[in-house]
């Protein structure tokens, strides 16, 4: 099949940037930008890390170390393919720019279908944290599928009312929730206590093992570090901006991790976290006393998740309005106002509603835990796409010209952000890789009459014009 290529920088500018003029559209300066990343990185997840690889004892913090240096490259990758295609659509932008249409097509497939599930499952995640603030939620299915549900609605009207709003709420929600993890990250270093932090390998594996295991829980903390690249249109200046807001988000995100892991080990006893359900909550008890910890993490926690879903929902929106505008994907989803793809936000939001009230209705055991795990599988089909298109450009003689210093530099970078894609093609399991395939594949269909429609639309018009 003939592809055709993306449009160069030169050619595009900030295609897909907001409307002048439009007071609810706003593009994101460095700050809002860089917020985006954390807030996407950082979800609801962190607050049970410490339990999840609390069982290896502290050698997990060695895979944390590892996987950040590979976050790390995979953020400097980003960064660079940003400066040469400062356009909104990211991944997408990058696979069609380098391999043609086909593979820009499977990059937005698979990030859209990330998207909205992984919506669904931040809701559904939000409802053990809203019931500890408010026990009615919990009391029935019903109540807990309308929890759901609102804090899905909640951020997509604030992504329909326009960037200006969502670039509010993402800056508000970073700000509210980081002040516990850095409470935990930060003070809990001053009540440290060496022999809470147990054994440094807590397993019968060899050293290897034991990080490779830990590694495989915490491969999916650092899902979100191409946020800023996604919305390259929405950013002032994204050819500055966009790499720069990559690497403080993913530095930031990291920072806090790793230092949150390190203090909640030193705060609660290896024996008590390794059964925890709230490990943050013990730490904040461990550091003041009482009982109260569990409501000011919950507080956190949701304010983390829609903070997660504000960002998202923009996110899920973007990649295919991009397609959208290159006939890969429905015109429909091309369509702007206040800056925001209209049908992208209320499609992605349906669709997670759908599949929310399906998990709470259906009583079909594991299903929406099967399809949560297919999205570790999609989302890593972009990364290793958009690592493979800049270690293309760098082959080929397309990217800037450098110094070749500057150039082994790059190449090296792209190549640990591939490996480090690859590991987390092979973190997400056999299962999930398998039906992730089957969800990939099945966009192939979609492809075909889509391709199809612009073959048709394009002899119509040659027609018309006597061609």
């Amino acid at each position: 099949m003939t592809s055709t290529a993306a449009p160069s920088v030169e050619t595009t500018g900030t295609a897909g940037s907001a409307p002048q003029g439009d007071p609810h559209a706003r593009r994101f300066g460095l700050p809002v930008a860089t917020c985006l990343v954390m807030g996407n990185i950082i979800g609801g997840g962190i607050f049970l890390l410490p339990a999840s690889v609390a069982p290896f004892g502290t050698i997990s913090l060695v895979a944390f170390a590892v996987l950040t240096v590979g976050a790390t490259a995979l953020a400097l990758v980003f960064g660079r393919l940003a400066r040469r295609h400062p356009r909104t659509g990211g991944p997408y932008v990058y696979a069609r720019a380098a391999f043609g249409d086909f593979a820009g097509f499977l990059a937005a497939w698979s990030y859209w279908i990330t998207g909205w599930v992984s919506n669904a499952a931040l809701a559904v995640a939000s409802v053990g944290y809203l019931s500890v603030l408010f026990p009615a939620v919990g009391a029935h299915r019903w109540s807990m599928c309308l929890a759901a549900l609102a804090v899905q609605w909640l951020p997509a009207l604030a992504n329909l009312a326009g960037t200006r709003y969502v670039g509010a709420v993402q800056l508000v929600s970073t700000v509210l929730k980081f002040i516990p993890l850095l409470l935990v990250a930060v003070g809990g270093l001053f009540f440290f206590d060496p022999d809470n932090l147990g054994p440094f390998r807590a397993t019968d594996q060899s050293a290897v093992g034991a990080v490779s295991a830990s590694a495989a829980i915490l491969l999916f903390s650092y899902l979100g570090v191409e946020s800023a690249a996604v919305s390259a249109g929405e950013v002032r200046d994204p050819a500055r901006n966009v790499g720069r807001a990559t690497i403080l988000g993913t530095a930031g995100a990291a920072a806090v991790y790793l230092l949150g892991t390190l203090a909640v080990f030193g705060l609660v006893s290896h024996d008590t976290l390794v059964g925890s359900q709230a490990p943050f909550t013990d730490a904040v008890n461990a550091m003041f006393g009482g009982t109260w910890g569990g409501t000011v993490v919950a507080c956190a926690a949701v304010v983390s998740i829609t903070g997660a879903l504000n960002g998202w929902t923009l996110l899920s929106a973007q990649t295919p309005y991009a397609a959208a505008e290159d006939g890969l994907f429905p015109k429909v989803f091309a369509r702007k106002r206040r800056g925001v793809p209209v049908a992208g936000v209320l499609v992605t939001v349906l669709l997670a509603s759908a599949l929310t009230v399906y998990n709470y209705t259906a009583g079909a055991e594991g299903v929406f835990e099967i399809l949560v795990l297919v999205t570790t599988f999609t989302a890593t089909v972009p990364y290793l796409l958009s690592t493979a298109a800049q270690i293309y450009f760098l082959a080929t003689g397309r990217s800037e010209r450098v110094d070749r210093p500057r150039l082994v530099r790059d190449a090296v970078l792209a190549c640990l952000a591939f490996g480090f894609s690859m590991w987390l093609v092979a973190g997400s399991g056999y299962a999930a890789v398998y039906q992730g395939v089957l969800f990939l594949f099945a966009g192939v269909l979609v492809h075909a009459v889509m391709s199809a429609r612009r073959v048709r639309q394009a002899g119509q018009a040659g027609a018309g014009t006597g061609a």
